[in-house]
């Protein structure tokens, strides 16, 4: 038997050296290069739709209505009793945009639910860093080289303010250690009575859909690096999370304060669901090490811990509710013109070369009207004939028209002008800030508003005048009323208003 080994392996050495074997093995990486192509599915899979629900937004396939935004059309305005040529009314909502979570990437609609805090599912969630309170000033001093000087007492010393306590405070593109929100991209999925997998025992259905959240592998191995170039391995990785806390599991997203500028809401604290890998994608260019990094989680906005709003809104003597909003900086909705940020884009071109309206991340954009003649508006009327309503003649959310037909239609309170910070110097698509720009050109002309002269504006704030509507690509814009409009930063002697 061992007599065998030594004919075997002069055998197997002869076929090795033999011309079809040399032959054989030099096409074999051609054979390889050529199958590439066929193995990616199986290296980078699609996953399976989620059990009983179905995706929010465009299809994959699908254009998206921004597709055509640096179009020379857009750099004026139309009048906005005409029509163009597809029969659509020229002034009309050109996209809608909600942000399932602040500062991240904005899934586009169709079709938007509008609630009382917004559109719905818009800043559902926002990523907070925790702030531990500043130790306490030591009562031991040690410079040796202090001076005494004595003075009167003052008659009446003012009460000192209560320490600053540790909190969770609200993170997003703003912050310079933050740029990398821009990178996750969230899909919306929601319950979906007509899937053949629907039923409502599912997790998926009783936490009312969930939301997957993409996001980039990072990845210091040359390797890994050339295999995701070559596409042979994903260059993203997705987690999930349910859209509301399952009911039986309610303990595990405990209420806490998080703090949205000057307000403190109770959310829901989702910490337990993120990956280690995407809180160092978030601090990646933080330049604190990061055995000193402070902990980062995600919260859930709760139903019945919402922000009223006041400074600039109608009351509640006037539309019949107060307006409230979750996770949105200060209103409910935000709208952009066209025009207006094409007239931007032609002054920064020299920058940034193709400014996108994403940029300013707003949930309704408008084209028809000409640039910047949003500022003057104080009630518009979305939907409904506006060949008629353009005359500002009807108020209410119905109109009767001449013939005796109901003309339907969403009255909506432009309540001030959005003011600017430096949030759209982030490119949403690479997550790149400028050091300088869309904030410096819009700063040099755009400083308008008497209640805020250091800051730029652009946009519109948006309160409706009912709790709940739907708008449509297409939907007709009608302004019912013009006036001037003035940012109030003080509320009351002492309390300022960070911004919008």
């Amino acid at each position: 038997m061992l007599d065998l080994f030594p004919a075997i392996t002069t055998a197997f050495h002869h076929g090795l050296t033999s011309l079809p074997a040399i032959i054989w093995l030099s096409t074999l990486p051609i054979i390889i290069i050529l199958c590439i192509p066929l193995l990616i599915p199986y290296f980078n899979p699609t996953p399976p739709p989620l059990r009983g629900c179905r995706r929010l937004g465009l299809s994959p396939s699908q254009q998206s209505n921004l597709h055509d935004e640096y179009a020379p059309k857009y750099t004026h305005g139309v009048p906005c009793t005409a029509a163009d040529e597809s029969g659509h009314p020229a002034w009309r909502i050109k996209a809608l945009f909600t942000y399932p979570i602040k500062s991240c990437t904005g899934v586009e609609l169709e079709t938007a639910e509008v609630i009382e805090t917004g559109l719905k599912y818009d800043r559902l969630f926002c990523f907070a860093e925790f702030i531990p309170s500043p130790p306490p000033p030591s009562s031991t001093n040690t410079n040796t080289n202090t001076i005494t000087i004595t003075t009167s007492p003052s008659p009446s010393p003012s009460p000192s303010p209560s320490p600053p306590t540790s909190h969770w405070t609200a993170r997003t593109l703003r912050d310079r250690d933050f740029r990398n929100l821009a990178l996750l991209r969230p899909e919306i999925w929601i319950p979906d009575p007509t899937s053949p997998s629907y039923s409502p025992t599912l997790p998926e259905i009783q936490s009312n859909g969930v939301l997957i959240i993409h996001y980039p592998r990072l990845s210091t191995n040359p390797l890994t690096n050339l295999l995701q170039r070559l596409h042979l391995l994903p260059t993203t990785t997705s987690f999930t999370i349910p859209l509301t806390p399952p009911p039986s599991q309610t303990h595990l997203f405990p209420l806490t304060p998080v703090k949205i500028w000057k307000d403190t809401p109770l959310a829901y604290n989702y910490g337990h669901l993120i990956p280690d890998a995407l809180r160092a994608l978030l601090t990646y260019d933080t330049t604190t090490p990061p055995q000193l990094r402070r902990p980062l989680t995600l919260f859930r906005e709760c139903e019945t811990h919402h922000r009223e709003i006041f400074r600039c809104a109608p009351r509640k003597t006037d539309i019949g509710f107060q307006p409230v909003t979750g996770f949105a900086d200060a209103y409910p909705l935000h709208l952009v013109n066209m025009a207006s940020i094409r007239d931007v884009a032609r002054r920064c071109a020299g920058d940034i070369p193709c400014l996108s309206v994403r940029r300013f991340r707003a949930n309704v954009v408008v084209q028809g009207p000409g640039r910047f003649e949003e500022d003057g508006w104080k009630r518009i009327r979305v939907g409904g004939d506006s060949s008629r309503l353009s005359s500002g003649r009807m108020s209410g959310s119905e109109s009767e028209s001449e013939s005796g037909s109901v003309e339907t239609g969403v009255e909506i309170h432009t309540v001030c002008r959005t003011i600017r910070c430096k949030l759209p110097n982030v490119d949403p698509d690479t997550g790149i800030r400028h050091p300088s720009e869309p904030d410096r050109t819009m700063k040099s002309y755009r400083k308008i508003d008497a209640g805020d002269r250091t800051n730029a504006c652009l946009g519109m704030q948006l309160v409706p005048a009912v709790r709940e509507f739907t708008l449509r690509v297409n939907d007709p814009v009608s302004v019912l009323e013009t006036g001037e409009h003035f940012y109030i930063k003080m509320l009351a002697p002492g309390e300022k208003v960070e911004g919008v």
